[in-house]
C-alpha cells in the first residue's frame, strides 16, 4: 500500500483513526523514526473515553524540556498506513498547540513492516 505526504512540508504526518470506549475519532499524527513509542495528546485519548491520570503504567521520555513520565494506556483499535492494531499501547502526553500534530507515530506502530519513503515522489509504501 502507497499513501502520498506532501515532501516540501515540514513533517511527515499520517491520518490515523482511533477507537477507545467512549468514542472514536481521526487525528493526524507526525511519522516520527526517532520516537521509539507511539504518543497521543492527553485530550484525545480522555475524549476516546481514558483517563491517563488513572494508568499504573508510566514510561519515561525525553522532551525539549527534559524527561519526563508519561502513562501509557491500550488503545482499543489503532488504523493508520493501511494496518490495524488492537489494545496498542500509546503514552499519553500534551504537545503544545504549535506542533500542529495531535501526537506522534513511532518505530513501534510499524516494526515488523517494510516502510519506505520516497521525498521524490511525496509517497509512503508500506508492506
Amino acid at each position: 500500500m502507497s499513501f502520498s505526504f506532501d515532501p516540501n512540508k515540514g513533517l511527515v504526518t499520517v491520518r490515523v483513526r482511533l477507537w477507545g470506549p467512549r468514542a472514536r475519532t481521526v487525528i493526524r499524527l507526525a511519522l516520527d523514526t526517532g520516537a521509539s513509542e507511539t504518543l497521543v495528546n492527553w485530550d484525545i485519548a480522555v475524549l476516546l473515553g481514558y483517563d491517563p491520570s488513572a494508568s499504573p503504567t508510566r514510561r519515561q521520555i525525553t522532551t525539549g524540556s527534559g524527561v519526563e513520565f508519561a502513562p501509557e494506556i491500550p488503545i482499543e483499535k489503532i488504523e493508520a498506513l493501511g494496518m490495524e492494531r488492537l489494545r496498542f499501547p500509546v503514552l499519553c502526553h500534551t504537545l503544545p498547540p504549535s506542533a500542529g500534530v495531535d501526537g506522534l507515530l513511532g518505530l513501534d506502530f510499524l516494526r515488523g513492516r517494510r516502510v519506505v519513503l520516497d521525498f521524490r515522489a511525496g509517497i509512503i509504501a508500506v508492506d
